[in-house]
């Protein structure tokens, strides 16, 4: 059940980004056969494939979080003036999965770096590596890893390396409440008319300044792309 959800709900955000990409293709990527995708497609989603595409950019003007944010999208030129195309070293991190909300980040980012502190130093990058789009997975569904970089020789039970590779790095600066906005610009905006496809890696966040008493932070977001 847990390998169809993600292969529904990765198809899905494809069908979101890749607006010219074909749906049986998409369906054939991740496995199904024409009729196969849709009928899978629709008894997971509530919605046919042609259907989630055609409503999902207004869906994604909904922010499941903060409910009266402004989600004022920017245009493309707004958005690609934030936006470098780096290629990222590998990263060897120490890491937790979480799957609930990301309103909890907070309380779990503190709970974290407290129980790993020994190993924090001020070197240590603060990483959070996530596995859905808020616009699709249910906000109490989503999964994603709370990272701290970490010696090349750690070896931790649960350290992996989170491989790097070519990135789309939009670097955000601003409060809580206007990440997702500024993910959704890039997902619905940015990318599609951009040269650029995303690929199957998963993306990941870099912190690089929290101020905890106004909630004003400068973030990279890493968007594997080919």
């Amino acid at each position: 059940m847990f390998i169809k959800r993600v292969k529904l709900e990765k198809s899905a955000f494809h069908l979101k980004v890749e607006k010219n990409k074909n749906i049986t293709d998409i369906g054939l990527k991740y496995g199904y056969s024409s009729s196969n995708y849709s009928s899978a497609f629709k008894q997971y989603h509530d919605l046919s494939p042609i259907e989630f595409r055609r409503s999902i950019a207004q869906k994604s003007l909904s922010n499941p979080m903060f409910c009266d944010a402004d989600i004022s999208l920017e245009s493309f030129e707004e958005c690609n003036k934030k936006i470098s195309i780096n290629t990222l070293e590998d990263y060897r991190v120490i890491y937790e999965r979480y799957k609930g909300s990301y309103r909890d980040l907070s309380t779990h980012w503190c709970n974290f770096q407290e129980k790993y502190q020994q190993y924090i130093t001020n070197e240590t990058l603060l990483i959070e590596r996530t596995y859905d789009d808020p616009s699709i997975t249910h906000i109490d569904e989503c999964l994603y890893d709370l990272c701290i970089t970490a010696p090349q020789d750690c070896a931790l039970e649960n350290s992996y390396t989170l491989k790097g590779g070519k990135f789309a790095v939009y670097h955000f600066k601003g409060t809580v409440d206007q990440i997702y906005t500024a993910y959704q610009s890039i997902f619905n905006v940015w990318l599609s008319k951009s040269s650029f496809e995303i690929d199957d890696r998963y993306g990941f966040d870099i912190y690089r300044r929290i101020d905890c008493n106004t909630m004003y932070m400068e973030i990279d977001f890493c968007i594997p792309i080919q």
